[in-house]
């Protein structure tokens, strides 16, 4: 954003102060200046010239040879322009300047056989305006041989401001000026308000009625009668000239002063091209065309805030006006528009569009919802001014939900512990009063703070402590000679997935990295998606609800090149819906870590030795144990299997932790390969991180070899198909000795062979005792006790008997 320095010295007394000063205190305090345009430089070379003499070019029909004199030295110079001519006083571009419109360097020259000796200058190519018809000749008042820059004032420093997206209040040149009042202790001087009202009341004039007033908290109006079109005045064109402006007529150019000026957008209406004199605020109720100020017509729908009279849109809330009610030559009543819009709404609609503005920029931003009566008002006093306009009494304030200002406690130890220097409390309060803060409560230890509402992003107490130290100054921060601390474990918040995938890279996958973005159709497949406001594209319009999509999408991209054989693996975040409406806060919404496998293609290729052997569901049940075992030696997982699929796959498992889903794989179904065009098996292992963490890691130890031989016994029961094989082992380890160290479930059978609505479950009991060896009798004492007691739990029968 430019900033013009001599516009800035009206609200604050800058003389005392240099430009590189207030560049780097600006910086300093977070508004960084990123280029310094001094005029003065811009326009070194230049002067005022005199045309002595004009004479056509011996070698060219279009161009002149002019005689050009600064007062002391004659100059040839040739001119292409039409209205060039002898008498004239113009700006003469002399050898070493550098036109502003295009960095060209003047230099002696010869054009057409004939030497040119310097250039005059077109305002186009001066920068000071967009005209190009001809040279720019100045006013007979004006001295021969002068600087050029002081004789048409331009004199000017303009500051080019990144302004960060949450100090919406420094998009003005007040916001600026506030800035440094506090910075430099000097007066913040507001223009005062003196309006000369008629006696038409408002109210026989216009209405306005918002119907939605979430995203148009507020709509102001004034009405100001009788005006006259007209070229603005040298000094208002110089102020929009100098920032990057330009000029249109007196009406609109007092829009966009007030806009510069104090950071509140502005739209002037023609009142007379308003149907029923009426402005009403709402979304349309299906999609339409409507043509902006630029000539374009553009697609509006209904999530877009559109400004209407009483039977048509006449502009883009927040964005851009209308062709259909725009200020022209033939205005003479004009309706003043100073709202404050929703800044989401203005969002939405402005990257819908591709449309940004400077009022839009600034809505995206969050506006002051209370500064709309003074900007109105500031413009009506100007179109009396510059425009011969009469204002109407009274004025429209539709603010059916005020916003109140906020209210920050502050401590003043706490300043002094986050900084780690303490800041007197003098300057505390007067920093905070130099930017406008309200003190509403003070004693020795704290203050109350009222916070501006053109301040949105102070909230806490930490923000106005923040504050408190930008202006203050980093640079006043003392140095510390020494530091003190305490040595401790350093606890690295990643050392868990890094182990991970030390582990997984040892069995031989390879980390891949999917794009967290999806289209809504994957997101909204594998999980409820979430939308992004404004997606880049198609295929990024959510985030991801599972990272299955995106390890098929690599695998597929891996098939297309002929790497058909892989082992992937990936850990990331997934984002799932918590609830079905608008998404307001953290609630609304679930955030999980996420680990990934995913194995298809060949587990072994043809060698000498052995055959080919492609991936199968137990490479994908190994992998998993392995990983396990590396992280939890020792820990007991229940695995529930399924041969029933569901909306992903054939078959899987799950694996619990104490009644916790670990995680869930098995073979990904066909229709599902087929919507990623993937020709071969592929296998996949999702697991919650954030439940694996809370599982204590086991420690590198050291285990002795077992001392005794362990003794290791088989059985098989017939039993119930609803008895889950998890119930099944519970009830064992729970009802053992503690000579029974692992149990196995090694196979599953179903057969009609069997009976109606049973399965075969096989189990493989170890035994061992660490301070002795175990005889038979006693193993098979234990042993059968532990069928008999599962027999007539679950009223099962020993396969075989």
């Amino acid at each position: 954003m430019k900033i013009s320095l001599n516009w800035l010295k009206e609200y604050i007394d800058l003389s005392d102060i240099t430009t590189e000063e207030i560049s780097d205190k600006l910086t300093a305090a977070g508004l960084e200046i990123e280029e310094i345009i001094d005029q003065r430089k811009v326009f070194q070379n230049f002067v005022v010239g005199y045309v002595k003499e004009k004479q056509q070019h011996p070698n060219a029909d279009k161009l002149s040879l002019c005689k050009v004199t600064d007062g002391q030295n004659i100059y040839n110079v040739i001119c292409g322009a039409p209205n060039v001519d002898a008498g004239q006083k113009i700006p003469l571009a002399k050898i070493g300047a550098t036109i502003p419109e295009n960095n060209f360097k003047i230099s002696k020259a010869k054009i057409r056989g004939e030497v040119s000796e310097g250039m005059i200058c077109s305002e186009r190519e001066l920068g000071i305006s967009d005209n190009h018809a001809g040279i720019m000749v100045l006013n007979e008042n004006v001295k021969v041989g002068n600087s050029l820059s002081d004789e048409l004032g331009l004199d000017d420093v303009i500051f080019d401001i990144n302004v960060t997206p949450n100090r919406s209040d420094a998009l003005s040149h007040i916001g600026i000026a506030r800035d440094l009042s506090a910075i430099f202790n000097k007066p913040l001087k507001i223009p005062e308000i003196k309006l000369k009202e008629s006696e038409r009341d408002i109210n026989e004039l216009a209405s306005v009625e918002i119907l939605n007033s979430h995203d148009c908290p507020r709509y102001f109006a004034k009405v100001v009668t009788d005006v006259k079109i007209k070229e603005s005045p040298e000094w208002l064109k110089k102020k929009l000239f100098n920032i990057g402006l330009r000029p249109i007529n007196n009406i609109v150019d007092i829009t966009n002063f007030v806009l510069y000026e104090t950071g509140q957008p502005l739209h002037a209406f023609d009142l007379d091209l308003l149907t029923d004199k009426k402005i009403i605020v709402r979304n349309e109720k299906s999609k339409i065309k409507f043509t902006t100020l630029d000539n374009k017509e553009r697609e509006i729908i209904i999530t877009d805030l559109m400004i209407c009279d009483g039977k048509r849109p006449v502009a883009i809330a927040g964005v851009m006006g209308g062709q259909n009610s725009e200020v022209t030559n033939n205005t003479k009543n004009v309706l003043i528009e100073s709202a404050h819009f929703n800044s989401s709404a203005i969002r939405k609609t402005s990257k819908r569009l591709g449309l940004s503005t400077d009022a839009s920029y600034r809505f995206e931003r969050t506006v002051d919802p209370n500064i709309p009566p003074y900007a109105a008002e500031r413009a009506a006093q100007l179109m009396i001014e510059l425009a011969d306009g009469k204002v109407v009494k009274g004025l429209i304030d539709i603010y059916p939900e005020k916003i109140q200002p906020k209210k920050v406690s502050l401590r003043f130890n706490r300043v002094t512990r986050i900084l780690g220097f303490e800041i007197p409390k003098e300057s505390v309060l007067l920093i905070l009063k130099n930017l406008q803060f309200s003190i509403l409560k003070s004693d020795d230890s704290k203050i109350e703070v009222q916070i501006p509402t053109f301040r949105p992003d102070i909230e806490r107490e930490i923000d106005l402590i923040e504050e408190i130290v930008r202006i203050y100054g980093y640079d006043r921060i003392p140095p510390v000679q020494k530091i003190s601390i305490t040595l401790e474990e350093r606890i690295y918040q990643d050392t868990f997935n890094d182990r991970l995938r030390d582990i997984l890279v040892s069995l031989g996958f390879f980390e891949i990295f999917s794009n967290s973005m999806q289209k809504e159709e994957n997101a909204n497949k594998f999980g409820k998606a979430i939308n992004v406001l404004n997606p880049k594209s198609y295929e990024m319009a959510s985030i991801r609800t599972s990272l299955i999509p995106g390890m098929l999408m690599t695998i597929k991209k891996n098939l297309n090149v002929q790497e058909k054989n892989l082992r992937f693996f990936e850990i990331g975040q997934i984002f799932n819906r918590g609830k079905d409406g608008e998404i307001k806060d953290f609630s609304d919404f679930i955030e999980e870590s996420k680990l990934l496998l995913g194995i298809t293609g060949k587990a072994t290729e043809s060698e000498w030795y052995e055959k080919d052997r492609q991936f199968d569901f137990y490479d994908l049940k190994e992998s998993v144990e392995q990983t396990f075992e590396f992280l939890f030696q020792g820990v007991q997982f229940v695995d529930l299997y399924h041969k029933e699929g569901n909306n992903f796959f054939e078959y899987y498992f799950e694996r619990e932790f104490k009644g916790n889903k670990v995680g869930i794989g098995g073979k990904i179904r066909q229709d599902v390969l087929e919507y990623f065009n993937i020709t071969q098996d592929v296998f996949v292992f999702d697991v919650n991180l954030d439940i694996l963490k809370q599982i204590q890691l086991s420690n590198k130890r050291y285990n002795e070899l077992l001392k005794y031989p362990k003794v290791v016994r088989d059985f098989a029961l017939i039993i119930d198909k609803k008895i889950d094989n998890s119930d099944v082992m519970k009830f064992i380890f729970k009802n053992s000795i503690n000579i029974l160290k692992n149990i196995k479930l090694f196979d599953i059978f179903e057969s009609v062979s069997l009976g109606k609505d049973v399965k075969s479950l096989a189990y493989q009991l170890e035994f061992w005792d660490n301070e002795k060896t175990l005889t038979e009798e006693e193993v098979d004492k234990y042993f059968w006790d532990i069928i008999e007691k599962t027999k007539n739990e679950f009223n099962a029968k020993l396969r075989g008997e």
